[in-house]
Formats: structure tokens, sequence, C-alpha cells
């Protein structure tokens, strides 16, 4: 969907200029309650940088298309990243970069043999992403830590997935920070209603953390390159405080959230919230029973 297709009533407030700014926050969250009005300064960082952490909110439609705009200005400005994705399972590289050896490249292919449950992404979304990567040869890194993988690290820890080299390299051959595993553990019970028992949330941290290790080893390879990356995935795992950025300290990170935050980006858009039911009405989680 393109910018100009998003609706103007959600996209009709403009930012004063001197609120988009290309340095510190795009969007004042304390004083500013409206959308920025043009996706060009993000498309300028973009452009000027080597590693770009972009945010998400997974189904909010505006977010997407602003995303997808700025990327798109980006790239015919001359940009030409890898793009990483959180919607694809790091053990499917192979399968992407096969299937793009077809030509043309089926994209509705490319999603059902890359990412075969869908795991309720919305694809529609991601579709206009795919086929820029396409259209301009960028490289489409799979990102994200599998269901599977992530299950094994909530039972038998971090160890269970990560080689020895990875543990050492990333700091944790000592455990998980205390401060990193609270903040995981405050932002899990938040996510799911404060309903589950305090005896799941210390795993569940644990294989979020090692999701965004995962992400962060995924775009190490691009991060000395002329080429540069960039990053789509939630707004959780591009936070400084407790992302993707705490692994990769040089990264910019740009949150598209809903609602004001703490500062817990380098640059932070603030969009329009989707219309949708409260996931927490009516929400009772069998577990939450054993609290």
């Amino acid at each position: 969907m393109a910018l100009n297709k998003i609706s103007k009533a959600a996209m009709r407030c403009s930012l004063p200029s001197r609120v988009l700014v290309l340095a510190g926050l795009c969007c004042n969250l304390v004083a500013c309650a409206t959308a920025p009005s043009t996706p060009k300064p993000l498309s300028a960082v973009l452009t000027g940088s080597n590693t770009v952490l972009l945010g998400e909110v997974h189904d909010n439609a505006v977010v997407h298309a602003f995303r997808l705009a700025a990327l798109r200005q980006a790239v015919e400005a001359g940009w030409r990243p890898a793009i990483a994705m959180e919607q694809f399972d790091r053990e499917k590289q192979a399968t992407l970069d096969l299937v793009r050896q077809a030509k043309p490249v089926d994209i509705d292919r490319l999603i059902v043999e890359a990412a075969p449950s869908g795991k309720g992404w919305q694809w529609d979304y991601y579709r206009p992403v795919l086929a820029l990567a396409i259209q301009y040869n960028l490289p489409i890194v799979a990102a994200n830590l599998s269901r599977v993988d992530a299950a094994k690290v909530a039972k038998q820890g971090v160890a269970a997935v990560l080689p020895d080299k990875l543990i050492v390299d990333y700091g944790l051959a000592a455990g998980v920070p205390d401060d990193l595993l609270a903040k995981q553990r405050r932002a899990i019970d938040l996510g799911h209603c404060g309903q589950l028992p305090p005896s799941l949330l210390e795993g569940m941290a644990q294989a979020q953390i090692v999701r965004d290790v995962v992400m962060a080893e995924a775009i190490k390879p691009y991060l000395q390159n002329k080429r540069g990356v960039v990053l789509l995935a939630g707004n959780g795992h591009v936070r400084r405080d407790m992302g993707v950025p705490h692994w990769l300290p040089g990264a910019i990170s740009v949150g598209m959230v809903e609602q004001t935050e703490a500062a817990a980006y380098d640059q932070t858009y603030l969009l329009p919230t989707q219309t949708r039911a409260d996931p927490c009405a009516g929400l009772s989680l069998p577990m939450a029973t054993s609290k």
C-alpha cells in the first residue's frame, strides 16, 4: 500500500517542522499526538545509515504503509540494504535463497515455502516489502528464532540453542543479565495481560532474549558491508533498552508506535492507532490458575 493511499483521516495531521528532526526523536512523545505527514525524514535516516532497526505494530496498516514508503524512497534514492525480517525463521534462509533463483520470483511461493505455518503474520503487509527486495535484488535475511527453538530455551535455557561461541561472544557465559531479564519479564507479563504464572515468565523472557541475539547475529555479516542492512521487527525487538540494539550498540533503532512510551528508541514515530478489540477483554489463560 503506497503512503498516498492511506486514509486521509488517519494521516490528516502534520507535525511542526521543528519536531521532525533527523537526530533524537522524530516525534516528541510528550508533546506530540499526531502522525508525521511524510516519510522523507525517515527515508533520509535510512540512506545515511549502515544498520537500521525498523519497528512495527504487527497489525497496524498505517505503520506498515509509512515504513514501506520510507523504505521505497530510500531504495529509489540508491540505498541497497539487505532486508532482515522477523517473519522468517533463520532455518529458512536456504529456502529463501533457492526460491529466489527462479525467474520471475513467485512471492506467494516464497512465503509458502519459507514460512509454511504462516505464524499468524498478515502477509499482505509484507508482500510489498518482498516485491521491493526482489525488484532491486536486495538480500532477504531470515532473522527469527523458530517457535520450536524458543520453546527449548524456555525449558532448558540459553545453551539449548546457542552454540558455545555465541554464548561467549554475546557475554552470556555467566547467564542472562538480571536487569535485562527483569525488563523482558515485565514486557511479557504485560503482553499476556498479567495472566501468566510467574513460573513461566522466566523461561519466556530468556527465549525472547535469545530471539534478539539471533536477530543480531543474522544481520552481523552486513554491519561492515557498504550495502548496509535494515531489520524489520516488532517494536519490542528494536528497543534500545532490551531488544536487538542491546547486542548491536551501533545500530539505529526506530520505533513505530501507537501510544506514548519511554524514550526506548533512537528515533520514534507516533502513528495512528489501529482499531482493534481489547486483547485482554474476556481473556482467561488456563495456566493463570497456577499462580
